[in-house]
């Protein structure tokens, strides 16, 4: 489904990202992971077109899509969230799907905006201001139904579970598995914890000054030295 070839970004003299190449498969729940500044904000950047890579090639489907600005690569089924949650001010929280449906899908299915407003526990604030009247997993459990009124088929999910206590993380945890699962998804999750990536994803990819590091079963990746010492500066025992 997804091919990233020999992906680099620089910024000045500063390169995010080095020759990063890898491959997912439709129906993959993928895990990527790295420390602070590691490059997977900005991998997701390339992939979702936010950002034009330095070099290297991002292919969906069989198609390049060095050419394609962000709505189009919308259109054609890549979804993402957000690190930080983005609420269009003034709007309601169905309205902000509306918007988002009619910028990714291109149409408007007030049923399918129903359902995920109802899958994401977002139904009881549904005609609320949604930049006033939710808490922080209401507003992390936007972001992600604001990626699914789009229709994404690869949905990148850059930390929606950053910031919640253990006990939410691991309920909110479940229910991505659950969106994965109602909308046949292929799910790409940025996450630093680590009971989370191993629970949630078959598959972990590390990124470390832009490079990666690893990749593999998150159980034997964690077990790296290489990754441990991407971590904690020092190698594993």
């Amino acid at each position: 489904m997804l091919a990233v070839e020999d992906v680099s970004v620089s910024f000045g003299g500063i390169r995010a990202l080095r020759g990063v190449s890898f491959t997912v498969t439709a129906g993959e729940t993928l895990g990527l992971v790295g420390p602070n500044g590691a490059g997977k904000t900005t991998l997701f950047n390339v992939i979702s077109g936010v950002q034009a890579p330095s070099g290297g090639r991002i292919v969906f489907d069989g198609r390049p899509l060095a050419r394609e600005p962000d709505w189009r690569r919308a259109r054609r089924g890549i979804g993402r969230t957000f690190q930080i949650p983005q609420p269009m001010h003034e709007l309601t929280v169905r309205e902000n799907l509306i918007v988002a449906q009619s910028f990714g899908a291109g149409r408007r299915d007030p049923a399918r905006i129903d359902a995920i407003l109802a899958l994401l526990g977002l139904s009881p604030k549904a005609d609320r201001d949604a930049s006033t009247s939710l808490s922080l997993t209401e507003q992390k459990a936007l972001e992600v139904a604001k990626a699914l009124a789009t229709e994404p088929r690869l949905l990148l999910l850059d930390e929606v579970l950053g910031g919640l206590e253990t006990t939410t993380k691991r309920a909110f945890a479940g229910t991505l598995a659950e969106v994965r699962e109602r909308y046949g998804l292929t799910l790409i999750v940025i996450e630093h914890d680590i009971e989370t990536i191993t629970n949630l994803c078959p598959r972990a990819l590390v990124l470390d000054f832009g490079e990666l590091i690893a990749d593999g079963p998150p159980r034997e990746v964690f077990r790296d030295p290489a990754v441990m010492r991407s971590y904690t500066g020092e190698a594993a025992a």
